[in-house]
C-alpha cells in the first residue's frame, strides 16, 4: 500500500513528533510510506515554549520529511494537496491535535483524489484551552475525512458530539520504545542530585494549567512525613513558573522538592524516570497522556486523577491507581495510599501484558485494517 502521513516530524520535537516518527518506522517495514511535515508549525507569537524544535543533541528519530506546509501561509495549503495528491496515495494519516490546525489540515484533506482514503489520528478533539474558533475549525477538518482514530473512550465521545455518524476506531496509544533502557534508580538519583532512600514523585512534561503542578505541590505540603519523600518536577513552562515557585516557597518540604524546568531532550528522559516510583498526573483535564506511555516503558506506576481517558490507562490496566478529583487533599491520600499498598510483582505483571498488547505492529495493523473498511 503505499501511504502518506502528513504531521509534524523531526525536526519538531514533542510527542506528536515522536509518535508521528515511530508510526512511519512501523508502517515503513511493510509499505511505501512518505512523510509530509510542515515548515512552520506555529508563527512564533503562538507558541508558548521556547522553540518548536530539538536540540543538536537530542536522540530524537530523524525522519527525512518533505516539508511543505506552513499552518499559517494558505498558499501552502494548496501547494501541499496538489504535492500529496501527485503522488496518488492509498491512504493519507493526518494527525490532528488543536483547532489552530483546522484550516490547513482541513483543506489538504477536502482535496485528495476521490481513491485516497483519509483518515485522521485525533489526540484532541475539544482542546484543553479552548477559543472560539475550536468548533467550526474542527468541524471543517472533519468534513473532509473519510475515518478517524481516536486513542481513548473520551476522545470518542468528544467527536460522536461533532459528528454522531463518524466513522471512528478505538486503538489505545502504543508505548514510547524510542528512550532506551531504564538507568540504575541509585545512579540516577545521584546525577539529580536526589537522596535514593526517599520515596520519589515525577511530574514529568510540559507544565501547563490544566495539568495541575500546583495541585501536586499543594498535596506534597499535605502528606505525612513529608521528609521521607521527595518531589522531582521536570518540563518546561509554558507561561510563567512563577506561581509554582510561590507554592514551593511557602511548602513545609520544599527542601525536597527539585525542580528541572527545561524541555527534556529525548536522551535525558531515562534519568528522570529511572529515579521516579510513581509518576504523578494531577490533570485538571485529560484526554490521553502521552507520558503515561512513557511512563509504561520504563515500568513505572502512577497516579492520576479521574479525567478523561487516565481511568483507562491506568486503572482498568493495573498500572497504578485513580484518585475522584484533582484536589490536593485527594492527591495527598492517594500518595499515601499508593506507597501502603505498593505491589512491585503486581506491576510487573501488568507491565508486561501492556508491553505485549500495545506495540507500534499493533496499533498500524488495526489502523490498516479499519482504512481498508472505509
Amino acid at each position: 500500500m503505499k501511504i502518506a502521513i502528513l504531521s509534524p516530524f523531526y525536526p519538531y520535537r514533542g510527542g506528536i513528533a515522536q509518535f508521528s516518527a515511530n508510526l512511519y518506522e512501523q508502517l515503513s517495514t511493510e509499505h511505501d510510506v512518505l512523510p509530509f511535515n510542515f515548515t512552520r508549525q506555529y508563527p512564533d507569537f503562538l507558541f508558548p515554549g521556547k522553540t518548536q524544535y530539538v536540540s543538536p543533541n537530542d536522540n530524537a528519530t530523524k525522519v527525512d520529511s518533505i516539508r511543505i506546509l506552513d499552518s499559517a501561509w494558505p498558499g501552502s495549503y494548496i501547494k501541499t494537496a496538489n504535492r500529496i495528491k501527485k503522488e496518488q496515495p492509498d491512504l493519507l494519516i493526518i494527525r490532528y491535535w488543536m483547532s489552530y490546525f483546522g484550516p490547513s489540515l482541513g483543506y489538504v484533506a477536502r482535496n485528495m483524489a476521490k481513491k485516497t482514503r483519509v483518515v485522521a489520528i485525533m489526540d484532541n478533539v475539544t482542546p484543553h484551552e479552548q477559543r472560539f474558533f475550536d468548533r467550526p475549525f474542527t468541524k471543517y477538518f472533519m468534513s473532509g475525512v473519510d475515518g478517524f482514530v481516536t486513542m481513548c473512550e473520551d476522545v470518542r465521545r468528544d467527536l460522536l458530539n461533532y459528528d454522531p455518524q463518524a466513522r471512528n476506531v478505538v486503538i489505545p496509544h502504543p508505548l514510547y520504545t524510542h528512550f532506551g533502557q531504564k538507568m540504575n534508580r541509585i545512579e540516577a538519583c545521584h546525577k539529580l542530585g536526589l537522596e535514593p532512600n526517599k520515596k520519589t514523585l515525577l511530574f514529568f512534561g510540559l507544565i501547563r494549567d490544566y495539568k495541575g503542578l500546583d495541585i501536586l505541590i499543594e498535596a506534597f505540603d499535605k502528606l505525612d512525613n513529608g521528609e521521607n519523600y521527595q518531589l522531582l518536577i521536570a518540563g518546561e513552562p509554558y507561561g510563567s513558573f512563577d506561581p509554582y515557585a510561590q507554592k514551593i516557597a511557602n511548602c513545609r518540604f520544599r527542601d525536597n522538592i527539585h525542580c528541572f524546568t527545561n524541555y527534556i531532550d529525548d536522551s535525558d528522559v531515562p534519568l528522570y524516570f529511572s529515579a521516579a516510583d510513581v509518576c504523578v498526573l494531577p490533570y485538571r483535564s485529560a484526554t490521553q497522556s502521552g507520558i503515561a506511555s512513557v511512563a509504561y516503558h520504563f515500568e513505572i506506576p502512577m497516579i492520576t486523577t479521574d479525567v478523561g481517558g487516565l481511568k483507562e490507562t491506568v486503572a482498568d490496566t493495573g498500572t497504578g491507581i485513580v484518585v475522584p478529583k484533582a484536589d490536593p487533599s485527594i492527591v495527598a491520600n492517594g500518595i499515601k495510599e499508593f506507597f501502603n499498598n505498593y505491589n512491585q510483582e503486581f506491576y510487573i505483571e501488568n507491565f508486561a501484558v501492556l508491553k505485549r498488547r500495545l506495540s507500534w505492529k499493533t496499533f498500524a495493523d488495526k489502523l490498516l485494517d479499519f482504512a481498508k473498511e472505509l
